[in-house]
């Protein structure tokens, strides 16, 4: 597999853990990402199937500007870690980007609860190895911006 170009995003959380597992669950709370720029956010999400477990559930997102793409939830650890996997994706972003992980972790610290999100975005070659840092920019732009409507509408 070939090395991912990475970000990471990392804020203060003003709202609970359970709640943001929460809204994960919420179909009508993926549309809170609105996306940045040219990257489109999310109309609608619909779960595809939904494990009593939550891992192995998968995501049918459509996005504002008409594609979609399908998003696997591989690890769900309650208050603790998500791991889901982006994949799926239609022309032209399938010829630059093998998948996405995006990683939520909640480290303490100084008396602070956090929420980390750390995108790991894989390649499909040397032409996806040089669109994908453009396209990291614009990601992490959007989920900065995700991450204040998390922490506002607590």
């Amino acid at each position: 597999m070939r090395k991912p170009v990475t970000f990471v995003c990392r804020s203060e959380l003003q709202t609970s853990r359970l709640k943001i597992f929460d809204n994960i669950l919420d179909e009508e709370q993926w549309t809170t990402f609105s996306g940045y720029g040219p990257l489109p956010g999310i109309r609608k999400a619909t779960f595809l199937n939904r494990t009593e477990e939550v891992s192995g559930s998968r995501v049918r997102v459509e996005n504002e500007d008409g594609s979609s793409h399908i998003e696997s939830i591989a690890e769900w650890v309650p208050e603790k870690r998500i791991v889901i996997e982006l994949g799926e994706f239609p022309s032209p972003l399938n010829r630059l980007a093998e998948k996405f992980i995006e990683t939520w972790t909640f480290p303490s610290g100084d008396g602070k609860e956090w929420v980390v999100r750390r995108f790991d975005m894989y390649p499909t070659g040397i032409v996806g190895r040089c669109f994908l840092p453009g396209i990291a920019f614009l990601m992490k732009k959007a989920v900065e911006r995700h991450m204040e409507v998390i922490n506002r509408d607590q």
